[in-house]
């Protein structure tokens, strides 16, 4: 079995977010791949609205690598005109692949050169984390006939 390397906390686009930054100073942007089917590319759109709801953080965009609209450098620029100087890019993926290690940082760079006051990091993706264990099981007893009728 390959061993899994954890992951740093975050990759480093441009400047340090220092220990006492505004959180109204903070913007969020969900990225996802992108597809060219509109029924795909709302769920970032959905998870966006959900996170934002769930959290204190006032300033959250949804954007796509690619294949569809916002893309990263729009969710960026509008992060920044709706106030934001701390910018944290989350790839709504499941595995750290070549998108993550490279795509989106380079994309996310050319995005915050833009405006060199602010900074900007992007988290790890979704990986292996306990919580997605009961988004697992979840799935998976969803699946399954209901108990109530197991017994009939």
């Amino acid at each position: 079995m390959t061993e899994i390397s954890a992951l740093p906390a975050r990759i480093i686009v441009q400047g340090t977010i220092p220990d006492s930054y505004d959180p109204d100073l903070l913007g969020v942007i969900i990225v996802d791949h992108g597809s060219r089917r509109t029924e795909s590319n709302a769920y970032v759109s959905a998870i966006t609205r959900l996170f934002q709801e769930k959290t204190e953080v006032q300033i959250v965009e949804p954007a796509h690598m690619e294949l569809a609209t916002p893309d990263i450098d729009t969710a960026y620029q509008t992060c920044v005109a709706r106030g934001a100087k701390y910018i944290v890019v989350h790839p709504y993926f499941l595995a750290p692949g070549r998108h993550w290690h490279e795509d989106i940082p380079e994309l996310a760079r050319m995005a915050a050169q833009k405006h060199p006051d602010t900074c900007c990091v992007i988290t790890p993706p979704l990986g292996i984390h306990p919580s997605m264990i009961d988004v697992m099981e979840s799935r998976i007893m969803n699946a399954l006939p209901s108990k109530d009728h197991r017994n009939e």
